[in-house]
């Protein structure tokens, strides 16, 4: 049988699986800085329970993660609500791959956060600059350049973990690959296809990284001939 009979199905199962990646890193993004921020704290009960979270979920198999918020969300809002309340599996597929992704975005966050020189800010702050905008204009364009590529990989990884809530009940890309070939018994045909389609998700997102690269270079350096034009 010919891609033509399943391709409908196939093609909403892979933008399921766009949504998915996507949100996952838009929210992981955000997570990623609190747990930066939270471990880079001062004081140790912010620092100490951060880098516990972040531990805990690094050294967990991606899999408990996913199982672990989609059986476990619903029975602590049972606790908290006293009534039951069913989460979906894609939106538990959202918070576990969010949170996985951001334990390992966040160690990338920081690091780059400390490659950038002291001098760069201190050195904003005597021209005048205030915090948030020596933030904005200096520090992060140039940590920006030092955590892409980390993020990029991590991305890549975070677009192959969306397989995992197949298994909770997510109809994405892999799930549907799966029952397809089960009905028309093409096992190689839909696998392969569904890589060629992840492959494709792939090379379209490192394009565009690069796209975003290029741009902070050339505010980098922007800002830095403004620094020694001061």
């Amino acid at each position: 049988m010919g891609l033509t009979g399943y391709s409908s199905s196939l093609l909403q199962a892979s933008w399921v699986t766009v949504q998915l990646a996507f949100v996952s890193l838009l929210v992981g993004l955000v997570l990623a800085v609190v747990f930066a921020s939270g471990e880079m704290s001062r004081k140790k009960l912010i620092s100490w329970p951060t880098t516990a979270i972040v531990t805990i979920i690094r050294g967990l198999p991606e899999l408990l993660v996913v199982l672990f918020i989609f059986f476990g969300s619903t029975q602590v809002l049972f606790l908290i609500t006293g009534d039951f309340i069913e989460v979906s599996p894609f939106l538990s597929g959202v918070i576990a791959l969010s949170l996985i992704f951001a334990s390992y975005a966040a160690q990338t966050i920081r690091g780059a956060l400390k490659a950038v020189p002291s001098g760069q800010s201190e050195a904003a702050r005597a021209l005048g600059m205030s915090r948030s905008r020596t933030f904005i204009k200096i520090i992060l364009p140039q940590a920006v350049k030092h955590a892409l590529p980390g993020l990029t990989n991590q991305w890549l990884v975070l677009l192959k973990d969306t397989a995992l809530v197949s298994l909770i009940g997510v109809t994405d890309l892999m799930k549907q690959a799966q029952l397809t070939s089960a009905a028309t018994h093409e096992a190689f045909t839909w696998y392969a296809t569904a890589a060629a389609i992840y492959l494709a998700i792939t090379l379209i997102t490192q394009q565009a990284v690069k796209r975003i690269d290029n741009k902070f270079s050339i505010q980098q350096m922007s800002a830095s001939k403004k620094g020694v034009t001061a």
